[in-house]
């Protein structure tokens, strides 16, 4: 257990707004992590630099375009549906074939191995905006400062504190599957892999290096920080802005963020997720667009997919919240 994580089970009386025990300690991980995770964060926009120099005067070409546009849709899918939905919270089961599939796909979106992956979410889920959540933005308490503070440790600041999520505890299932440890232990050459596919399309192509290049740049580079981006947004935006139109549990304040909906691919519709964390729809509400969800009805239809937790309309009217519990400010949840 870590120290947080023993910390929060001494501090049941947890009042929802003060800072967290731990909130002042700034352990960091090592300077070979820290650099390297500088260096996935940075490069990107390094190369977005370069990319839109290169552009100057003659714009992006459709085949980098086509190349992010497939390559964001695989890979943030992969993290969506596969490491999130299907891997994390059992939403449904998907063919041993498919469920590697996806967690390849995840691993190529630069967002970490999928065991580790699947240990913060659900670490996350145990101790949601209290003490023990390893990405809250209410961790240093919900003043000003302190959400602007927690904003940034939600989004970015988590990724280089050494507060590390016990796999043996939150995936034990992961540990025990031979064929996820493998993509695990490949996710190194995953994430190369995720960089040299555009490159070689783009070259394959266009028939030059410069293709190649810039399709490194469009479809490598920026697709990465993008979809990275998005996601870092649902564990921080999506607990201090949006509404809230589903009970939690005390002190969750995951909210939906509809504008982040399409680029998240239905993940953004967070508090819908926290309320039924195991269904697999998370745009509960009419009109809520949820392309997560679609992908695995296709995948129930074609018989790729079983034992699929769709929304149980019923249950989801005894959890909707009371306009007064809507209109609630999060910070005083």
């Amino acid at each position: 257990m870590t120290i947080s994580e023993q910390r929060a089970e001494r501090r049941q009386d947890y009042d929802g707004a003060s800072a967290f025990p731990e909130a002042e300690q700034h352990i960091l991980v090592g300077p070979a992590q820290a650099g390297l995770t500088a260096a996935i964060v940075v490069l990107p926009f390094i190369g977005l630099g370069i990319a839109i120099f290169l552009a100057w005067g003659q714009g992006v070409t459709l085949t980098d375009l086509l190349l992010a546009a497939i390559l964001y849709v695989v890979t943030g899918l992969g993290v969506t549906v596969g490491f999130h939905r299907l891997l994390t919270h059992a939403s449904f089961t998907a063919r041993p074939w498919l469920r590697v599939a996806l967690a390849v796909a995840g691993s190529m979106g630069f967002q970490g191995n999928v065991i580790d992956w699947v240990a913060v979410h659900r670490r996350h889920h145990a101790f949601t905006d209290r003490p023990g959540d390893p990405h809250s933005p209410y961790r240093y308490g919900t003043g000003l400062r302190g959400q602007l503070r927690g904003l940034a440790h939600a989004h970015l600041g988590w990724l280089f504190t050494d507060d590390q999520t016990p796999v043996e505890r939150y995936a034990p299932d992961l540990l025990a599957d031979p064929a996820m440890r493998r993509v695990a232990r490949a996710f190194p050459a995953l994430c190369a892999l995720s960089l040299a596919l555009p490159f070689l399309a783009g070259w394959a192509i266009t028939g030059t290096l410069y293709g190649g290049l810039t399709a490194f740049l469009w479809a490598g580079l920026i697709r990465v920080a993008l979809l990275q981006h998005v996601t870092w947004s649902v564990n921080s935006l999506c607990h201090v802005i949006g509404s809230r139109p589903f009970k939690t549990r005390r002190h969750d304040r995951s909210t939906n963020l509809w504008p982040l909906a399409l680029l998240s691919f239905g993940e953004s519709w967070h508090n819908g997720h926290h309320s039924e964390p195991s269904c697999a729809r998370h745009g509960l509400d009419r009109g809520q667009i949820d392309p997560s969800a679609a992908v695995i009805g296709l995948f129930e239809r074609f018989g790729w997919a079983s034992d699929v937790r769709w929304p149980d309309q019923a249950r989801l009217e005894r959890r909707r919240a009371g306009p007064r519990q809507q209109a609630r400010a999060p910070a005083r949840d």
